[in-house]
């Protein structure tokens, strides 16, 4: 009898399918285009491939700066749309153009300035000097231009955002399609030179990039422009860029924690890297192969988690009774363990095959499999914590998803990480387990808010 407590019935399923497939069809095309992406890019070799890695981990703190920025506000859109309000969803589209635009200056202005010593951090480990300079040079070309997509990546983001959080989840996914697939015929003729193009490696790699942003930027910010009836939250959304000063203030109070939280938290999964990074060179291609296939096979329970946050949003909005809201709540939960259980089997069963796609040593190729093997063993944990912080955050629970999230990091693993990388002579293999063995307790701490239930709360009513 209580199995059925985490079972729904067909028509909660296809409510969560609809809302849930093309975000899984999206982030799953966006990760596989990703994974090739990074092939081609090892196919350049080791050096190269560590370069993009790292360079890649300080542009993940910019996306989730971005990512946090428009959740604070995505909170109040699905409430809204759960209650119809179109100017509500009008002045939380405007404060999310703002601020991207202005995340968005600002990632530029600090990588311009700071990109050479943030590279070097991850150069500390054990490994040729010559080797640690040639990662530096590969890192520097391809973040030049990868720099010029910060704008239109900060701008889509707003837009789709603001469509997912409405219902609309095919021109998102349709947008993100396209640009993958641009992305990917453009590695494959400016990496190595096809079709009279120059070879250009790495630096083709950051330039096939930035153009597809810039295709997915027409694509959906172009679809809403020209479907205004679908999207009413447009119709002069840029006459004025005024916010009224009572919504402004709960986006700020509620909203803002996010932005901070996904800062810090990517901030300290970036100084995780750090940490195992000084183990020896070879561990940053590892742990980029690693999370390369992570990134694929978690495509299903981090959808779920982001599906989990629309639809309790939407629930909340409508002034659904508080059980009913802890009765879905709870069935999403366990769709998202169970897929992270599930592939968590699958990424195990690749552990072996998959670091052979590289063009890399047979010691980058065995590291990554063991730690491939690490990541696959806590990946339900995972999915439960993921699926956790979007439920408490739907009601604007920023504080306490803040406390989950970033301030677990910063409390738990950090500090371990570096302790242990520091001050003790711990190899990558037993370090990686431990700090992932983490999670196991964040999903404890993640049940525990659930429960009391404080999450369940209207925000759209007054604001």
């Amino acid at each position: 009898m209580r199995l059925k407590r985490y079972i729904g019935d067909r028509a909660f399923y296809r409510r969560v399918l609809a809302i849930v497939v093309p975000i899984i069809i999206q982030n799953g095309i966006t990760n596989f285009v990703s994974l090739l992406d990074n092939i081609m890019v090892g196919q350049v070799g080791t050096l190269p491939m560590s370069g993009v890695s790292i360079v890649n981990q300080l542009l993940f703190v910019f996306y989730l700066c971005i990512f946090g920025a428009t959740a604070g506000a995505g909170i109040f859109t699905a409430q809204f749309q759960g209650s119809g309000d179109n100017e509500g969803i009008r002045h939380t589209f405007r404060f999310k153009i703002l601020i991207c635009a202005a995340l968005a200056i600002g990632g530029i202005l600090v990588f311009t300035v700071a990109s050479r010593p943030l590279i070097r951090l991850f150069l500390t480990g054990e490994g040729a000097a010559s080797d640690a300079n040639a990662i530096l040079e590969y890192g520097q070309g391809y973040l030049e231009w990868m720099l010029l997509g910060l704008v239109p990546f900060a701008i889509t983001s707003a837009y789709a955002g603001t469509l997912k959080e409405t219902g609309e989840t095919f021109i998102p996914m349709l947008g993100g399609i396209v640009a993958t697939l641009v992305n990917l015929v453009l590695n494959y003729i400016l990496i190595f030179g096809h079709l009279g193009a120059p070879e250009m490696g790495v630096e083709g790699a950051a330039l096939a990039t930035v153009i597809s942003r810039f295709v997915e930027l027409g694509i959906v910010a172009g679809w809403t422009h020209l479907n205004p009836k679908k999207n009413p939250f447009i119709v002069g959304a840029y006459r004025s860029l005024a916010i009224p000063g009572s919504l402004l203030k709960n986006i700020t109070v509620k909203g803002m924690p996010l932005l901070a939280n996904e800062l810090l938290w990517s901030t300290g999964m970036t100084f995780m890297n750090q940490s195992y990074s000084t183990c020896g060179l070879d561990v940053v291609p590892a742990l980029n192969i690693t999370s390369t296939l992570f990134n694929l096979t978690s495509v299903v329970f981090m959808s779920m988690g982001a599906a989990d946050g629309i639809l309790m949003g939407q629930m909340l909005g409508a002034s659904t009774p508080k059980e009913e809201v802890k009765d879905s709540s709870r069935k999403l939960i366990a769709i998202s363990v169970a897929s992270g259980a599930l592939f968590g089997l699958v990424t195990m069963a690749l552990s072996g095959a998959f670091p052979h796609i590289y063009n890399t040593s047979h010691t980058v190729r065995q590291l990554a499999t063991r730690l491939i093997l690490i990541c696959a063993l806590f990946m339900p944990f995972d999915a439960f914590a993921n699926a956790a912080y979007f439920v408490l955050r739907s009601g604007g629970q920023t504080y306490i998803t803040f406390l989950f999230d970033s301030g677990f990091v910063w409390a738990v693993m950090v500090p371990l990480g570096f302790c242990l990388s520091r001050f003790t002579g711990i190899s990558i293999l037993p370090l990686y387990f431990i700090c992932q063995s983490t999670n196991m307790l964040k999903a404890l701490v993640g049940s525990h808010f659930l429960g009391k239930g404080k999450w369940i709360q209207n925000l759209a009513v007054g604001s």
